[in-house]
């Protein structure tokens, strides 16, 4: 099947660009991207860890593993997905079809493993399948995105169309250095003011700052972005159990280091205004990468 034919059958199913007026109408939705500059820190656990802390506190929340190519979100929370975003893209089944419930009520959008073709979506794809959210009818608070790590298309996609990106480091060369690289390449070539840092097993707050400041230090310097730190996860062995129990910690054990530091992480996050406008809405998001295909020449709405 053709990308072209997949797109009539799995996306053309309903009038997408009203399902999303109908939904941004409802009420507004704050759009995160939780991203990396490098794999290997701890980045779909602070996505899993930071939905259902919301959840915990009355949002709704759905949560979207946009690892294409490498999904883990499914394996870190011990769910088996019986479709994944991989049948959305090739017209076999509905976005609402492929919905899964977490722990605390978190909807769980599964990606697929190990398939080469999700990896190496383009962007018109990208924007396709993220098109599809028109099909949903569920109310929510907060979408979830967690992305691949690095630099790759689906990457910027998902990124630069968020309201809020959350960049995921931990204290070593290569991760700052990554984390840096992607934080240039979204505000240089795609403008996008802000992120805010999660510095990922550490040894306590004063670690956490002292990551933050050398970040800040060169991305003040040679950047247009305003970087914060929105806080600091601790090294913590009750993380390795929930892991090894395929749990959130933040569930788990909520009493843990690990678990007060994601509850105190959603509070943060909860504490950010809520979009008044189309910006950070489902119906802008979609719109925004849209835009980015139809500069690319792909393909237009």
């Amino acid at each position: 099947m053709n990308i072209n034919t997949s797109i009539e059958q799995g996306w053309g199913r309903v009038d997408q660009a009203a399902g999303l007026r109908r939904m941004a109408k409802a009420r507004p939705v704050q759009v995160i991207a939780v991203t990396s500059g490098k794999g290997g820190v701890g980045k779909s656990s602070v996505s899993v860890n930071l939905s259902v802390a919301l959840a915990r506190s009355g949002r709704r929340v759905m949560l979207m593993d946009a690892d294409l190519g490498l999904a883990n979100v499914d394996v870190l929370l011990g769910l088996t997905p019986r479709y994944n975003l991989s049948h959305v893209i090739e017209g076999q089944v509905t976005l609402e079809e492929v919905l899964m419930e977490g722990p605390e009520g978190v909807m769980i959008v599964p990606a697929s493993s190990g398939t080469k073709r999700m990896a190496e979506l383009g962007p018109a794809e990208n924007a396709g399948l993220i098109r599809s959210f028109s099909e949903l009818s569920q109310d929510v608070d907060y979408l979830i995105v967690d992305t691949a790590a690095g630099i790759a298309d689906s990457v910027i996609s998902f990124a630069r169309a968020a309201r809020e990106v959350i960049v995921v480091a931990c204290d070593e060369p290569s991760s700052i250095t990554d984390a840096y690289a992607l934080i240039k390449v979204l505000n240089r070539d795609y403008h996008v003011p802000r992120a805010h840092l999660v510095a990922n097993m550490v040894s306590g707050g004063r670690q956490a700052q002292e990551l933050f400041e050398k970040l800040a230090r060169v991305c003040d310097k040679y950047l247009d972005v305003t970087l914060s730190l929105l806080g600091g996860i601790p090294m913590d062995e009750s993380l390795r159990k929930a892991v090894q129990r395929q749990r959130a910690v933040v569930a788990m054990y909520p009493g843990s280091p690990a678990g007060k530091a994601f509850a105190d992480l959603a509070r943060r996050v909860d504490q950010w205004p809520m979009p008044a406008g189309p910006e950070g809405h489902l119906e802008f998001f979609v719109e925004r990468l849209v835009q980015v295909s139809g500069k690319s020449g792909e393909w237009q709405a």
